[in-house]
Formats: structure tokens, sequence, C-alpha cells
């Protein structure tokens, strides 16, 4: 009985949490329908609430938005836009920071959460996963003997928050496994171990039982 509990759990637990999270992001969107004046509002135009419009609707924002800002007129426009906010004391750190980080992490041609790398953390001896964020570290790496990098420690199971160190890049291991299935480990608190081939001359060894003294 309780392995048929356990194979049930494992089928509908998954997919219960995953409608609810669904549900819950699209419930939000659909709010932005709010942002439009009353008689516009798609409630109000077909009489009946349609789930996911709210979606569609933050879809066609952000793509026309990027569409104009990308232009020569829409640039200048975003440029005004940071001098004026850059007035307002509280909301242009804010405002700056935010913009930092999500350039650092979307852009196309950035290094910043694109590897896995594995260090010893927190002592000698006992390992960490870890993401790369910078290796252009400015000030720090020219007041450092060692060629250094930035990397996140995120804690588990919530990766959002964690630790920022940085380290010799000679004491760092770069890991083969992607960024998704390094968050799937933390968060799943180290059950959840992707795959890994192993190189074909480790294979052939064990198949055919020699050491590399015995060659």
């Amino acid at each position: 009985m309780r392995k048929y509990i356990i194979a049930g759990l494992l089928v509908w637990m998954p997919l219960g949490i995953t409608f609810l999270v669904i549900r819950a992001i699209v419930g939000l969107l659909d709010r932005t329908l709010l942002l439009l004046p009353e008689p516009y509002q798609p409630d109000n135009l077909l009489g009946m609430h349609i789930p996911g419009l709210g979606v569609l609707l933050a879809a066609i924002l952000v793509l026309t938005t990027g569409m104009i800002v990308a232009n020569f007129l829409g640039k200048r426009l975003v440029v005004s836009w940071e001098h004026f906010l850059a007035r307002i004391p509280l909301v242009r750190s804010l405002y700056a920071a935010i913009k930092q980080i999500m350039e650092a992490v979307l852009s196309t041609d950035a290094q910043s959460f694109r590897k896995v790398l594995l260090i010893e953390y927190p002592r000698k001896g006992v390992w960490s996963l870890a993401f790369l964020t910078s290796d252009n570290l400015g000030e720090v790496q020219a007041k450092t003997s060692s060629e250094v990098i930035s990397v996140f420690i995120p804690t588990t199971p919530n990766p959002t928050s964690g630790f920022i160190i940085m380290v010799p890049k000679d004491d760092v291991i770069e890991l083969d496994m992607a960024v998704e299935d390094g968050l799937k480990m933390i968060i799943s608190l180290g059950v959840a171990v992707p795959p890994w081939q192993k190189d074909e001359l480790v294979v052939e060894r064990q198949a055919n039982k020699i050491t590399p003294n015995s060659e």
C-alpha cells in the first residue's frame, strides 16, 4: 500500500503543483486587464470572463514595447525617461540596480548564469554548487594577487537567496551540467541529480577492468 500511495503521489503532486502555479500566474496577469478603461475591458465587452487574456495582453505589451525601443527614436525616449528617473532619490537606485541585473541575466552575449561551477565552500573539503556571475571585477581584480571571478552560491530549497563570493579562478571546477539542471539539483535538496555521460575511456576501462597503471 505504501508503494502504491507513493507512486500515486509522484504522479499527482507535480501535476497539482504545476497547475496551481500556472493558475496563479495567469490570474496575476489577468489583473493587468484592469488597467484598461472599464468600457474596453474584455469582461464588459464580451459579457463573460475568459481566463488567459491577461497573458495575451502582457505578451503584446512587452513585444510592442520592445519593437518601439529597438529603433533610434525609441532609444532616445528610453534615455530621456531614465534621466527623469535618475532625479528621484530612491527610485534611481532601485531602478538602476534592477536594470543592471536584468541586462546581465537576459543579455544574449553575457556570461552571467551561463555556467555551473563547483567550489570548496564554506571550507576546504566541502563542495558547493555555484553559478558564474562575472569574470570582469575591475578594482577587485586589480587589488588581488590572483585572477578571481564572482560566483553566486544559492541557498536551498529557495535559490533566489544566497551569497556572492570572489574566488580564484584556479580553485573553481566547471561542470558540464546545464544551469537548469543545477537549479533542479539545488531546489530538490540534491535529490534530482542530472544524468552525466562519462568519458568513453573511463567506460572502456570499467568494462575491461583495467587501470591506468596497467596500460
